[in-house]
């Protein structure tokens, strides 16, 4: 058993103690020497899951005291899905969403940030990609990449997909530009003007942009901040309306940062085969797991009805534009589509990212890259134990965002305006739905280090959401 195991352990059995109240508000927690001796683990180890916790806010160290049950240590409430379920409607994407683009501020308060020098992963993946574009030979700038993409790349995806239990061959993945572009070829390859699109609610905005380009109708499906889409729901709006395919990220979605039970992705398949219904799959977040990267929902996949679409934009670099799609009865009309709306893709760029994860320097960027990101989460969640009024927050185990449920009373696009006076960008709940629905939410991103500007900004939201 790893000392990394064991920490989380004595962690999850401390929290689980203070939750059920074993030791109360204020109340002293067993020193490290009793246990180090009570649960034979290294003082290290102990001292490891007790700084954990502290820096989440539930205990607090007191010099020559020990450790105590923090004041602040109870958890935010998890959101409650309140939303409804209503007739299909054409798609209309609000302007803000382009406002919020324009400003670089997608996934994070602050527009702009020079976040310093980058990471060890980018650094390599840089040297990566200059290595390949030196390779190249005289006559390569003159021709065109295949229409699947490079094969290098692709096999190295069908080895991380074999890792998390779908047993892929190269010529089922196809290279496109970035996770919405596969979104769209799979959307275009599986839906016609008109057709009725189900979607989660709250869900990817992204997703509802296309769905507007394609003049495609829409119909909301609730979520769970736990466990994703609502697969009742999903059935009632199967049994009243034609639904032609659904858009699902079942690995923290996006913006409740949910993950889909096995036996909920085994009823979604049932749900498809039974309705004639496609699965559009947006995998995108998987690899920022904190732990073992979930399995997709193709894995369970025996039909071919799920589309599989992702990219490196979260796990590695939104620079890159360079995504994936595994399209499965439409794989043909997928590569057709490919050759129309992008004909080709960067061949020293796909062959630079195959040698980066060939290396072994992938995995070795989404290890430091999965503590991080867990640890950004604790102090995002921590730090908004000190606000002063009631809110609820998700507390997803992988993805780049909490999802924030505040009193009825807040407006989030009213308050997106005040902010925005103080350079600060927020992320509305409106945003993630076509309805009008969660004016009282936001999305907020723990995806970056804790600089004072980031800081700074969080310190302020209280002012903007604070209850009327």
């Amino acid at each position: 058993m790893t000392s990394e195991f064991l920490y989380r352990e004595l962690e999850k059995w401390l929290l689980q103690g203070i939750q059920e109240q074993r030791w109360r508000l204020g109340e002293r927690l067993p020193s490290i020497r009793t246990l180090c001796r009570e649960r034979k683990l290294s003082k290290a180890t102990v001292q490891h899951a007790l700084q954990r916790l502290e820096a989440q806010g539930l205990v607090e160290s007191r010099p020559k005291a020990g450790y105590f049950v923090s004041s602040r240590s109870e958890a935010p409430q998890k959101p409650v899905s309140r939303a409804r379920t209503k007739a299909p409607q054409p798609v209309t994407v609000s302007e803000l969403l382009l406002d919020i683009m324009r400003r670089s501020a997608a996934f994070d308060l602050v527009p702009d940030v020079n976040a310093g020098e980058p990471p060890p992963g980018i650094v390599a993946l840089n040297r990566s990609i200059g290595r390949s574009l030196r390779r190249q030979r005289g006559g390569d700038y003159q021709y065109y990449d295949e229409p699947t993409g490079n094969l290098a790349l692709r096999e190295q995806l069908t080895l991380q997909y074999t890792r998390r239990g779908w047993t892929a061959a190269p010529d089922e993945l196809c290279i496109t530009s970035g996770c919405q572009h596969a979104l769209f070829l799979a959307l275009m390859a599986s839906c016609e003007r008109g057709d009725i699109v189900a979607v989660e609610s709250p869900g990817f905005y992204g997703s509802l942009q296309l769905l507007e380009q394609l003049d495609l109708q829409v119909v909301e499906i609730p979520t769970s901040t736990e466990t994703g889409i609502d697969v009742d729901a999903l059935e009632e709006a199967l049994k009243r309306w034609k639904i032609t395919a659904c858009i699902l990220s079942p690995a923290f979605a996006t913006p409740s940062g949910a993950s889909m039970p096995t036996a909920a992705k085994r009823r979604i398949l049932a749900l498809a085969e039974e309705y004639d219904l496609t699965i559009i799959e947006d995998d995108i977040y998987a690899d920022t797991a904190f732990g073992t990267a979930p399995d997709p929902l193709k894995a369970l996949d025996s039909k071919d009805r799920v589309i599989l679409c992702s990219s490196f934009s979260k796990s590695l670099s939104r620079d890159l534009r360079l995504g994936w799609i595994a399209g499965a009865r439409w794989h043909t009309r997928i590569l057709h589509l490919k050759l129309i709306t992008q004909l080709a893709s960067s061949r020293y760029l796909q062959q630079g990212v195959a040698d980066f994860m060939e290396q072994g320097d992938f995995a070795a960027h989404l290890r430091r890259q999965r503590s991080e990101l867990r640890k950004y989460r604790d102090q995002l969640i921590a730090h908004m134990r000190s606000w002063s009024f009631d809110l609820r927050v998700s507390q997803p185990e992988g993805g780049l965002a909490v999802w924030v449920e505040l009193p009825e009373s807040v407006d989030t696009l009213t308050a997106y305006a005040k902010a925005l006076k103080d350079e600060i960008v927020i992320t509305p709940g409106p945003l993630f739905s076509t309805s009008g629905q969660f004016r009282n939410c936001l999305r907020i991103s723990f995806a970056h280090a804790w600089d004072d500007s980031r800081v700074r900004a969080l310190n302020r939201l209280p002012e903007y959401l604070k209850p009327t």
